[in-house]
């Protein structure tokens, strides 16, 4: 990708970040394993930049079984002592915890709702929001919408589902396309979020 286009200004020039920027950030996911992956990343950027959660992504898919939540859910104290030792992760002791049992949760979520998938896109109606944001400045850090989404994850049961990492969840699972107007990334996620049909859901 050409230099020369329009960016939204966050991934600054970090090649990782840059790349994410361009080809992840803001495409609606309806993949159950994919949406795992970023729920358990975004509980890990907790405090920390998300540049360092994408430098340790690979570690992370390899130490917790491709995101594969049926696996993660199954995981028992040894195997949580292994990736308290694991370099290639964050090794933060409740975060890997909470991954584990965020996992266990998603499967019943899973099952109640032929999906998960399901249950939480119906917070954005199945579709994603399209916002019209001119600076980085007037991207808020929550909203009602993670509100809610928030609160009920805590009520079924999930750790390190503040509103926050939930809206950042939604921004990293395209339900919101919050990238600026000016961004090249802005007008096709835009048409994308026109065309999303139910048919997802």
């Amino acid at each position: 990708m050409s230099e020369s286009v329009t960016r939204c200004g966050w991934q600054s020039d970090d090649q990782l970040m840059v790349r994410y920027h361009d080809e992840e950030w803001g495409v609606p996911i309806y993949n159950d394993q994919k949406l795992f992956e970023f729920l358990a990343l975004d509980a890990f950027q907790a405090g920390l930049s998300w540049s360092i959660v994408l430098k340790k992504r690979i570690g992370f898919a390899n130490a917790f079984s491709n995101f594969d939540p049926i696996y993660v859910a199954r995981y028992d104290e040894q195997k949580i002592q292994e990736l308290i030792s694991n370099p290639a992760i964050i090794r933060n002791k409740l975060k890997i915890r909470s991954t584990i049992q965020n996992a266990r949760m998603f499967l019943d979520i899973q099952s109640q709702y032929d999906g998960f998938h399901h249950f939480i896109w119906k917070f954005t109606d199945g579709k994603p929001v399209v916002n019209h944001w001119k600076t980085l400045t007037d991207i808020p850090a929550k909203t009602s919408v993670s509100d809610a989404m928030s609160r009920e994850l805590v009520t079924a049961g999930f750790k390190f589902v503040g509103s926050t990492i939930c809206y950042a969840f939604m921004q990293a699972a395209g339900m919101v396309n919050d990238h600026i107007v000016d961004c090249f990334r802005y007008a096709p996620l835009k048409q994308m979020a026109l065309q999303t049909r139910d048919d997802n859901l």
